[in-house]
């Protein structure tokens, strides 16, 4: 196993464990165990086993996460930083009220460490690049969740009592998943072009410069660019969705050939009526894909302790 397996390949090894047979509570389980190789059981609410395995087991836990971040504030601080803002590295350092110098080295420290992954836009901005902060990934989304919801409120959580951390999860739990699906989403992509054609993708990513950010951008071995966006709402993506795509790409002054688009609860007939060679829409079903041939083989060894 590599030292950074794929999101894709703890999200496959993550439901042939634990015998996944729904997409989308897979995912808001993964989304707070992923990458830990625990048995999760699904039919359980996920606020109970929450409180179960990862509140009730704060003090172990913790022990063990604090070998890897030596117990430096700064780092989890920076850590938090990332997990609740917008993950660019600049904005966390604002936002854990760190030096610059001091949360470069934090993040050189973490990124080592095997905790973060450093991503770069796909392609470097025309105007003004040297303004622009790298972003960072966590490697396990388990760790996203430690310190977004677990770390900032230890001391309640020391002394048991667990309603200040549940109403947090309350209040951001609808949008916690967005990020997974994203990830998985350029994966999908990936996986299906490169099926479909020979210029296949040898770059793919997210676009961000000072104004503009792409949720998808895809380059090809030919050269040729192609742009992403993803809706998460409970609407249906319309047609303005790839308007406001198509704008992004023009202020980025990106040349694109064709447009994906994911809509977690499916498209108006408006957008549908524009869905052909340079446009394909993608919905909560395709992502299923990505689980096909689910076997043995997917599960990847886990050294972590059991909760």
């Amino acid at each position: 196993m590599s030292k950074h397996p794929t999101l894709l390949q703890q999200f496959r090894s993550f439901c042939y464990q634990n015998n996944a047979t729904n997409l989308e509570v897979a995912l808001e389980y993964f989304a707070v165990f992923g990458g830990m190789g625990w048995h999760v059981d699904m039919d359980i609410p996920l606020e109970e086993l929450i409180e179960e395995k990862i509140l009730d087991n704060y003090r172990y836990i913790h022990g063990d996460i604090t070998k890897i971040t030596k117990s430096q504030e700064i780092h989890h601080k920076i850590l938090t930083a990332l997990a609740m803002g917008d993950r660019r590295e600049h904005s966390a350092f604002k936002k854990a009220q760190i030096d610059r110098n001091y949360g470069e080295d934090s993040i050189d420290f973490l990124v080592d460490e095997g905790l973060l992954i450093l991503d770069k836009s796909v392609e470097k901005p025309l105007k003004d690049h040297e303004k622009v902060s790298n972003k960072l990934l966590f490697t396990q989304p388990f760790m996203r969740f430690w310190f977004a919801l677990v770390s900032p409120m230890y001391k309640s959580i020391k002394a048991n009592e667990y309603d200040e951390v549940k109403n947090r999860w309350s209040d951001i739990k609808g949008e916690f998943t967005n990020l997974i699906y994203q990830q998985l989403f350029l994966e999908l992509i990936k996986k299906s072009f490169n099926a479909q054609s020979e210029d296949t993708i040898i770059q793919i990513g997210s676009y961000w410069d000072t104004k503009v950010e792409i949720d998808l951008l895809a380059k090809t071995k030919s050269g040729t660019f192609f742009a992403g966006a993803c809706k998460f709402s409970k609407a249906k993506a319309k047609k303005s969705e790839l308007s406001k795509l198509k704008e992004s790409c023009k202020q980025a002054e990106l040349d694109i050939e064709s447009y994906v688009l994911f809509s977690k609860n499916n498209f108006s007939t408006e957008l549908k009526k524009e869905k052909g060679i340079t446009l394909q829409l993608f919905s909560l079903k395709n992502l299923g894909h990505l689980l096909l041939d689910l076997n043995e083989k997917d599960l990847l060894l886990s050294t972590n302790k059991k909760y």
